[in-house]
């Protein structure tokens, strides 16, 4: 009897149920659900519709951008809902957030009569239909690197790699779906990541390990080569579009193609579960296994117990331990962060933003504007991945400090506004190539730089409010700086033509004149950027010098 009750339980470790429930199928889960999140960085696609539809200038079209950005980075009302929800609600909640604003935008843009939309309500709906992926980003990010806390760097960088790359997976599906009809990715933006979300948010849940796998970071490179074919895929299938005039078969036949590749790690995950199922390494708090939602509700008390937000708010622990909410927020590594975020990832948020408006002046065809924001995507997934993976190598091996390859990815990405200054053609796609690279990096850096300085208790709302630093750097950029430049310069040859601007049309700057400038400040500011993050590597070299991760080894 004894034996047969044993047959049954090894039975169930193998079982569906066992795999479903598993953190490698969590992990599975939240690819599927990051690659299709990033809609807000498709704005550059679709910009040029809002802004002839409804009669915009280029200022008040970069002030929808500010509020797109705005909304993607400010997550800190997802972290602090992460605090005491388990992520499925986070997820959720995200969903309905993405459908409701961007399907507002679409019916604006199709000019439905019954949405007659002023400026502030299009900056609304836009910033909540971006908001949503701070959700997205909170629940299944936040949730895989509580599951792989030693390889934090590999699990952000891959996570958001696939983050880089869902622009161009969300460019396929809209070909596949809606031909060439520019308007409706709006509408593919509205229904496509919440149908994906509810499906899979039940399988998003904060796990514990006891015995850690020894292949743990072998598996992240298998997934990473999976992407890599994908990503490669993608590039080839971008290059040739562009070349070439597909017919709506051939959209749906690439698109097939991508989502075998996007589907692939699964057989990764089920022999990996399969695994655990038999040596039984993989737990929750429990010993005694608890249902799927028990197993939720019972990590989320556990994690919203001794939250002390007031407790020695100015006597911080040792970096690496948990600090609260406030001595994260108050400590001086933070605002060094925070300033070097604003000055650096503001400013290559800014350019990816005006990608569709740079193309335009420089006289390049719609279908080549497409292409380019396509290949920033990839570019920025080759970034992700690329400072996740060589960032954890470099720190666990060789002790080389993660604040240090921050600065030097700042430093590259001044070469590249410097090169769209220049307005020479050949050369936008160089510098669109690196400034795409430069901004996926720094995501999974910083990221990364935070959960190491100040724990992991309170990650979810630190991750968050170190986002929130991208906007302000866009807004000084975008709409004060660039928007401001472009339109004067417009206007000026306008009235070189003798021309008058009528109420309702919106201005058009041809040449690089309408950049040059705007983005040569940028890439003075961008190196502020660098000079300041330095001075955290000054800061944490002792640090990163000794065993960041040895607790983790201990508690495991």
């Amino acid at each position: 009897m004894t034996a047969d009750f044993s047959l049954r339980n090894w039975g169930k470790n193998l079982g569906p149920h066992n795999i479903l429930n598993g953190r490698w199928f969590t992990v599975f889960a939240s690819i599927l659900i990051l690659s299709v999140s990033g809609g807000t960085y498709l704005f550059g696609l679709y910009s040029q519709h809002v802004k002839s539809s409804l009669g915009y200038d280029q200022t008040t079209l970069n002030l929808l951008s500010f509020f797109k950005d705005v909304g993607a980075n400010v997550g800190i009302i997802a972290g602090l809902i992460n605090e005491v929800c388990p992520p499925w609600v986070v997820l959720l909640i995200g969903s309905v957030m993405n459908f409701s604003g961007y399907i507002y935008l679409w019916l604006a843009v199709n000019g439905d009569e019954l949405v007659k939309p002023q400026v502030w309500q299009m900056c609304l709906c836009l910033m909540i239909g971006a908001n949503s992926q701070t959700f997205t980003n909170t629940g299944a990010l936040v949730t895989c690197v509580k599951n792989f806390p030693e390889s934090r760097g590999i699990v952000i960088g891959l996570l958001k790699g696939f983050v880089g790359l869902s622009g161009a997976i969300i460019t396929q599906l809209f070909h596949a779906f809606y031909g060439n009809d520019g308007k409706s990715l709006v509408l593919l933006i509205a229904w496509l990541p919440p149908f994906v979300c509810c499906i899979l948010l039940k399988y998003v849940r904060v796990m514990k390990v006891i015995n850690l796998q020894e292949n743990e970071v072998k598996i992240f490179y298998q997934l990473l080569y999976i992407s890599l074919g994908l990503a490669g895929f993608l590039l080839m299938i971008t290059i040739l579009q562009n070349r070439v005039a597909f017919s709506l078969v051939e959209y749906r036949l690439s698109s097939c193609i991508v989502l075998l590749l996007l589907f692939a790690p699964i057989v990764i995950v089920i022999r990996e579960e399969l695994k655990l199922g038999k040596s039984k390494k993989l737990v929750f708090d429990e010993s005694v296994p608890l249902k799927g939602t028990e197993q939720v509700k019972l990590l989320s008390r556990n994690q919203a117990k001794g939250v002390s937000w007031f407790k020695n708010v100015f006597k911080p622990p040792e970096r690496g331990e948990d600090y609260t909410i406030l001595q994260a927020l108050l400590s001086i590594d933070m605002l060094i962060l925070f300033i070097t975020t604003i000055f650096g990832a503001g400013g290559t948020l800014t350019a990816i933003d005006n990608i569709g408006q740079i193309g335009k002046a420089l006289g390049y065809p719609n279908m080549s504007i497409a292409t380019f924001t396509s290949l920033v995507s990839i570019w920025g997934y080759l970034g992700r991945v690329v400072s996740g993976f060589a960032s954890e190598i470099l720190l666990t091996k060789y002790k080389v400090p993660r604040p240090l390859m921050l600065t030097l990815v700042l430093l590259l990405s001044c070469f590249g506004h410097i090169l769209i200054a220049m307005g020479v053609p050949s050369f936008l796609e160089v510098a669109l190539a690196i400034l795409g690279f430069c901004f996926g990096a720094m995501a999974p850096l910083i990221f990364s730089i935070i959960s190491e300085l100040f724990g992991l208790k309170h990650y979810a709302t630190l991750l968050n409010f170190g986002g929130a630093a991208s906007p302000i750097g866009a807004y000084v950029f975008n709409v004060r700086l660039v928007g401001h430049f472009y339109d004067k310069e417009a206007l000026k040859q306008m009235a070189a033509l003798g021309l008058l601007r009528k109420p309702g049309d919106h201005l058009t700057c041809i040449g690089i004149e309408c950049y040059r400038l705007s983005f040569l400040i940028i890439a003075a500011a961008s190196f502020v950027g660098c000079i300041v993050s330095y001075i955290l590597v000054l800061r944490t070299r002792k640090f990163y010098r000794g065993d960041i991760y040895k607790k983790f080894r201990e508690q495991a």
